[in-house]
């Protein structure tokens, strides 16, 4: 059974930081682009970050480039969101998503292919 599960979210003080974890389980993450999305009260989704397993290759949007970073785990199967100087704008519910494409900004950017989506998990950020 294929199953994408994030963790790492929580409560943060505006300044501070949370690291995301996305564990894929029945496929690995080979060959895929990986991608975090999230999705604020009223809002629509959009997409945070996106990597490619191809050749590593990233996508921020504007809004958190300079404070998140994505990374690939070394067991090929998780990949993380490291989140700092985190603003009360970007608490929202995250998603993990995997899309079979071979370039990141149709999946990020246009929310385009996106082939199995985690059940999310929920950053806030408040002081």
């Amino acid at each position: 059974q294929v199953q994408l599960v994030e963790s790492g979210g929580g409560l943060a003080q505006p300044g501070g930081s949370l690291r995301l974890s996305c564990e894929a389980s029945g496929f690995t993450l080979d060959g895929y682009i990986i991608g975090w999305f999230r999705q604020a009260p009223g809002k629509e989704r959009e997409g945070v970050s996106c990597i490619s397993s191809h050749d590593d290759s990233a996508y921020y949007r504007d809004s958190v480039k300079g404070r998140f970073t994505i990374s690939r785990g070394n067991a090929k199967n998780t990949v993380y969101l490291q989140m700092d100087s985190l603003k009360a704008e970007d608490t929202a519910v995250y998603y993990c998503a995997v899309g079979s494409g071979t370039a990141v900004t149709p999946m990020c950017h246009y929310d385009y292919g996106v082939d199995y989506w985690g059940k999310g998990t929920l950053v806030t950020v408040s002081s």
